[in-house]
């Protein structure tokens, strides 16, 4: 490309800096596909976010346009517009083509902001084949447009875009007034295209990425009102039909958020931990001379976290630094967890006989076990690694929120009112029952490995196991009671089939502790035999068998005991299901025998009345006879061995349908509506679908 003949020292200054952002994008956003596109529009939305958290403004409203550009708008303050006197531009220009520069650095304007290394705007800027941008501040509108980071003006056309004429400015900027605004409305307004020499063509915005976000800033921000608009119409997106839309408004906080976060029923109550604390920081300050000396600064650091327990073993951990989302945790985690461990060590060996506790420690993923958390540290400047920031690296933070969190916890967990110490009282025991499961799991870990012939072996007396040590290919039926048992016996194929009989219902898990759980024979015995633990400490290679096998009668009771078998897997051996190694048996309802005279007659199996209807009809139509009454089984006691075998348990026949999990969060959640001990959902579940139900497939 030949070099601009126009190009002049006004170039030079604009484009300076931006143009080693434009060489090395993933310096400054991480990447060049989704993802860094994406990180741009958080830049700019984290912008207009601070100036909520700074109590101006209410509003954010982000709309995706048909044409690949994304538009902002904010109600806050409005970027300056006045001359900034270093460098003798306005402080919209200064915003989006200086790096490091901005509001945030001193403490003038934001105590503590999401963006902090003041290249945000200039790098999305840089990263632009078009950006516009409009300010409202004292009844004018200002209007500014840059091309690849350098400012100038577009032509007016029909459909803005970035292929329209472009005049840069060439001896200095002018950021003009392009109409009025009301009195006293203030905001900025920005659209931007993001520049496709630069992202990966498949680089797009995800609006689930966006709704999540957004959804997360409402109820870490209270009252702060987010709108996104999706007028793309792109397959697959809720916008597919035509220009969606949806509000997030939220002003419970975030113990609203550990309430939308958790899954499982509750043991505790959101608790809510406030505190601060305040440290000395050395940094370099620039003094009058424009020379950069190290100073000393008191910084205070302020910690809000809301929390609870539940019954599951899952934990959700969800922690923000001024707002801004930390995934790979950092400084302020670190503190928390290590507060959460020491506490309860502390509790629990002081409650040791109570508990029945013993001599062994707690550990961190005991504490975890179940807990949804939002933890959320509020500093100026604080130290981040790397532009995307993702983890906190100011050191001094980790022991303020250890410090709150140790002091608050504690008297959480020794309270004095009655409803207070009943739910400590129950955490408590969940903490333990997980530390001696995972004790249990370490301990017996030798004796869940298959043993030979020669060996002893501590699995369940009623277990019918197999001779193959051949993993993969080995199976366990799980059958209900013991007369199917007998007839399974003698259908299985003992080299690589065992079966583990059940008596009648097990235990409802959903709503029951962890210790009623490892106490209950049923559980207990399963989990043993499976062999690869339970909850947090379970381990898919450990397991003994690679399928599981669920075989039931075809009847009401048949479905509720394979409903309390797949809680339990869900709930504390959730790998196996994710590995798509439970599967459930379909044994046939009906035995048609169809009559052929001079040979033996042929058996005709059915697994539904329609099926059944299907069968009889073709029978009918081709002139077939088949003997009456036709068999209807009622459960798996009542076929022979080798009707069975054929049926159900043969490989080369039989029908099998592989349980997996689509959506874990939508699971669980179906789980604790049909399974847990909230019984007023669960009737309005009923109550509504009973219009659907077909009474004849009632098996009474």
């Amino acid at each position: 490309m030949a070099p601009s003949s126009d190009y002049t020292a006004r170039h030079l200054s604009v484009l300076e800096g931006l143009e080693a952002v434009r060489k090395r994008p993933g310096m400054y956003i991480g990447s060049t596909d989704s993802r860094g596109l994406m990180h741009c529009l958080w830049e700019i939305i984290d912008n207009s976010v601070d100036e909520a958290l700074a109590g101006f403004g209410q509003n954010i409203n982000v709309i995706l346009h048909p044409d690949g550009s994304v538009e902002i708008h904010d109600d806050g303050r409005g970027i300056p517009v006045d001359t900034e006197p270093k460098t003798g531009l306005t402080g919209v220009e200064v915003v989006f083509t200086k790096l490091h520069a901005g509001g945030k650095f001193g403490g003038g304007s934001y105590t503590a902001s999401g963006g902090l290394h003041g290249v945000g705007a200039s790098v999305v800027n840089a990263l632009s084949a078009r950006l516009d941008v409009q300010v409202d501040r004292g009844g004018k509108t200002y209007g500014m447009s840059f091309r690849r980071g350098e400012p100038g003006r577009f032509a007016a056309t029909s459909r803005p875009g970035p292929d329209a004429p472009f005049e840069p400015f060439l001896d200095s900027s002018a950021l003009e007034v392009v109409g009025k605004a009301k009195r006293g409305v203030t905001g900025t307004r920005i659209r931007y295209w993001a520049d496709r020499q630069i992202f990966t063509p498949d680089a797009k915005f995800s609006y689930e990425e966006l709704q999540k976000r957004a959804r997360q800033t409402s109820f870490l921000v209270p009252g702060l009102r987010i709108v996104l608009r999706d007028e793309r119409g792109l397959p697959g997106t809720p916008g597919e039909a035509g220009p969606f839309e949806e509000v997030f408004h939220h002003d419970g906080g975030i113990s609203e958020f550990v309430d939308f976060l958790a899954s499982d029923s509750a043991v505790t109550d959101i608790w809510r931990i406030h505190g601060s604390g305040t440290f000395k920081e050395s940094v370099p300050v620039l003094d009058e001379n424009g020379r950069s000396r190290i100073t000393d600064v008191e910084r205070v650091c302020e910690v809000d976290i809301a929390l609870r327990w539940g019954i599951g073993y899952e934990t959700t951990l969800r922690s923000f630094v001024n707002i801004i989302a930390t995934p790979k945790g950092g400084t302020h985690q670190a503190g928390f967890e290590q507060a959460l461990v020491k506490t309860f060590r502390k509790v629990v060996e002081a409650n040791a006989r109570k508990l029945k506790a013993g001599s062994d420690k707690l550990e961190k993923d005991d504490v975890m076990a179940g807990l949804t958390a939002v933890l959320t540290v509020r500093l100026a400047e604080p130290q981040f690694e790397g532009q995307t920031k993702e983890i906190l690296g100011t050191s001094a933070v980790r022991q303020i929120v250890s410090r709150v969190v140790e002091k608050e916890l504690a008297a959480r967990l020794n309270p004095t009112a009655r409803g207070d110490k009943a739910q400590a009282a129950l955490l408590l025991e969940k903490v333990v029952s997980e530390m001696k499961s995972r004790v249990s799991a370490r301990v017996h870990k030798e004796t869940q490995r298959r043993k030979n012939a020669l060996e002893t072996s501590s699995l369940p007396t009623k277990l019918a196991d197999c001779r193959s040590d051949d993993v993969a290919r080995s199976e366990l039926f799980i059958v209900e009671g013991d007369s199917a048992l007998g007839t399974a016996k003698l259908a299985r194929s003992s080299d690589f089939q065992a079966l583990l009989p059940i008596r009648g219902k097990i235990l409802n898990v959903q709503k029951a502790s962890v210790g009623d759980m490892l106490s209950n024979a049923e559980c207990a015995a399963l989990i043993q035999v499976v062999g690869a633990g339970s909850g947090r400490s379970f381990d898919l290679a450990a397991a003994r068998y690679g399928k599981v096998i669920l075989m039931t009668d075809a009847d009401v009771d048949g479905a509720h005991i394979r409903t309390l078998l797949l809680t339990l897997f869900f709930r504390y051996m959730r790998p196996m299901v994710e590995a798509g190694r439970v599967y459930a048996a379909v044994p046939p309802l009906h035995r048609v025998e169809v009559v052929h005279p001079g040979k033996a007659n042929e058996m005709v199996y059915t697994y539904s009345e329609a099926e059944l209807h299907r069968v009889l009809k073709e029978l009918e139509n081709t002139g077939r006879k088949y003997k009456e009454p036709i068999q209807r089984y009622k459960g798996l006691g009542e076929m022979d061995a080798e009707q069975l075998a054929e049926t159900t348990m043969d490989p080369r026949h039989r029908t099998l349908r592989r349980v997996n999990i689509a959506d874990a969060e939508r699971a669980e959640r179906v789980f604790d509506l049909l399974m847990g001990s909230d019984v007023a959902p669960r009737k309005e579940f009923i109550v509504s679908g009973a219009e659907l139900l077909d009474r004849e497939r009632i098996d009474a």
